[in-house]
């Protein structure tokens, strides 16, 4: 609740989905066992319910809710294009994530990737910081949005202050993004801060030399 699923391992998710563990270990150990046994996600996602129920604490009907949850990941990795949400600015970001963002005590710094419609790809968590800071090295920014095929990214973090004014850090940071993404052919659309119920959209406030949301 806290600091939201994408904060989480894998195994925790795991986790999560089978709820109870067995005699031989708490739910994040089987978890875990299970992960190893299938070796990883790939494997956890071809495996057939009959494989998965042989690992110890899983059973036939733990391993039908992995299979459905697995299932509902790949429909909305495979949406229609049309039913994707598309930006059209910085309030429908906003829209979205502000109401996780307002309650959490640690910066999340999160990407919004876009194909060249503005449709959403994916929000993906690049990095967790402290009270005052979620620095985003430029590798980890990009690495998704590259692997995307992504027309152009949108930055979004949070203050848990509730004041979504931006630090130099912030304006820094989002000045290297930009110059990295003009190297990879990557528009950084706009950098929002997400305070109490309150954003700053630099692109609004006329703070980004990337290019804007049409």
């Amino acid at each position: 609740m806290k600091h939201g699923a994408a904060a989480l391992l894998t195994a925790e998710l795991v986790a999560i989905v089978l709820r109870t563990g067995s005699r031989e270990g708490n739910v994040v150990e089987v978890a875990h066992e299970l992960m190893k046994t299938c070796g990883g996600l790939r494997g956890l996602a071809e495996a057939a319910p009959e494989e998965l129920a042989r690992v110890k604490g899983i059973g036939l009907a733990k391993a039908i809710q992995l299979k459905a949850a697995l299932e509902l990941g790949r429909r909305v990795a495979v949406l229609n294009p049309q039913e994707r949400f598309t930006v059209s600015s910085p309030v429908d970001v906003v829209r979205v994530l502000m109401p996780e963002a307002r309650h959490l005590d640690r910066e999340y710094l999160k990407v919004v990737l876009l194909n060249t419609r503005n449709q959403v790809l994916n929000i993906i968590t690049i990095s967790v910081g402290s009270l005052d800071t979620a620095l985003g090295h430029p590798r980890e920014v990009f690495k998704e949005a590259i692997r995307r095929s992504s027309a152009g990214i949108i930055l979004v973090h949070n203050h848990p202050s509730g004041d979504p004014t931006p630090s130099v850090d912030d304006v820094k940071i989002t000045e290297r993004l930009i110059q990295a993404g003009k190297i990879l052919g990557i528009d950084v659309l706009d950098h929002i801060i997400l305070g109490d119920n309150k954003y700053f959209s630099m692109r609004e406030k006329g703070l980004l030399e990337g290019s804007a949301i049409s």
